[in-house]
């Protein structure tokens, strides 16, 4: 898996619960027609059933059109701080990278930079930006290559943290950031441990959304089987009505007013069917995952943080950032503080009221 983690671990699991009957013989429709998956969060895809290729995919780059240009949105951002730049920039082997600038004309605080899951993208950071913003923080949020408004690119090789590190280092060059706090989710939070090992003037404080230095291999497994994989849908109802449907007790804590939210960071409609966010040839970075493969593991990047302000977000019932480990972080950095998400697993959406207060409460800490 020399995309995920080198020769290691991985991301993740969502699901969430929902009210069934509400949505009666529609969805029940809409879980025959997909056999009935479930949902990881995290990643954006349905598992398990009768999987194929994500419909409308196949190499052809399903990116939201870029109509805009990056004059006009800052002149949009310019009226509404709480509506971000869309920033674009060439990667060192000319790739085109997207990153959300949430600027503050004033800042008196350190940046917060967030670095979302597997397949995920930075519009997951929305509401964590707008409570970081009204702290006095600008906030950068980041599309890795093949995902979000980043290209997809043509070596799928390349989705690996060793590429994707450089993107990020890139991205906040041109942001002219060189020192913040760091948000990871899943992902991003082993991006955040390596950063912090390799460049430690740059990360200030840091927030690992459901992750730590040892992945559990049952979860990669698990993730390995619905990655770059979406059941026909028609319209971003279906989409909403099936992660609800399918979600189970993962994330039986989610509100359903979040749903649809999650559902439009998640999917995007194109040529009148629902289509993933991220190019699926980054199923391939799960490759060399098998029961029998060992992986590595991020203690020394780990170490690198432990002596600075740190948050731990834990899903109270993921599978990937298991109890033994989280209590060796805490015992490798005693002043880490924890907190545990009621009712989501892998990982945690980032939406709900709690956790967004007690993020706020961390950074208000945070220089």
């Amino acid at each position: 898996m020399d995309d995920f983690l080198p020769k290691r671990r991985a991301d993740s699991d969502l699901p969430a619960a929902g009210n069934l009957a509400a949505r009666g013989a529609e969805v029940k429709e809409i879980g025959r027609r997909s056999s009935l998956p479930t949902f990881d969060s995290r990643h954006g895809i349905f598992v398990a059933g009768f999987w194929r290729k994500n419909p409308a995919s196949d190499r052809v780059d399903n990116r939201p059109e870029r109509a805009m240009t990056e004059k006009s949105e800052e002149s949009q951002q310019s009226r509404d701080p709480a509506v971000p730049a869309h920033r674009y920039l060439q990667a060192g082997d000319g790739l085109r990278l997207h990153y959300l600038d949430f600027f503050c004309s004033e800042p008196a605080r350190q940046p917060l930079v967030c670095l979302p899951g597997l397949a995920r993208t930075a519009d997951d950071f929305e509401r964590v930006a707008a409570r970081a913003l009204a702290q006095g923080r600008r906030v950068l949020a980041l599309d890795y290559r093949g995902r979000g408004r980043s290209d997809w690119d043509p070596d799928w090789r390349h989705y690996n943290l060793d590429v994707e590190q450089g993107d990020i280092l890139k991205a906040l060059a041109d942001a002219g950031v060189d020192s913040a706090v760091f948000l990871g989710t899943s992902r991003g939070g082993l991006h955040t441990m390596r950063l912090a090992a390799a460049r430690p003037e740059l990360v200030r404080a840091a927030i690992l959304n459901d992750i730590g230095p040892k992945i559990e291999n049952e979860s990669l497994l698990r993730i390995k089987r619905y990655v770059g994989k979406l059941p026909p849908l028609r319209s971003m109802s279906d989409a909403v009505a099936l992660m609800r449907f399918s979600a189970g007790q993962t994330f039986a804590g989610v509100d359903p007013q979040d749903w649809e939210a999650y559902a439009r960071q998640t999917f995007e409609m194109k040529d009148g069917q629902v289509v993933l966010r991220y190019d699926p040839e980054l199923a391939h970075t799960l490759d060399e995952i098998a029961p029998d493969v060992e992986y590595e593991t991020f203690w020394d990047e780990f170490g690198a943080l432990a002596s600075l302000p740190l948050l731990a977000i834990r899903g109270e019932t993921t599978d990937l950032l298991s109890l033994d480990t989280l209590a060796e972080m805490q015992r490798l950095a005693p002043a880490m503080e924890v907190f545990t998400v009621p009712g989501q697993g892998h990982a945690p959406l980032l939406l709900d009221a709690p956790t967004l207060d007690r993020i706020a409460a961390f950074l208000e800490g945070c220089e």
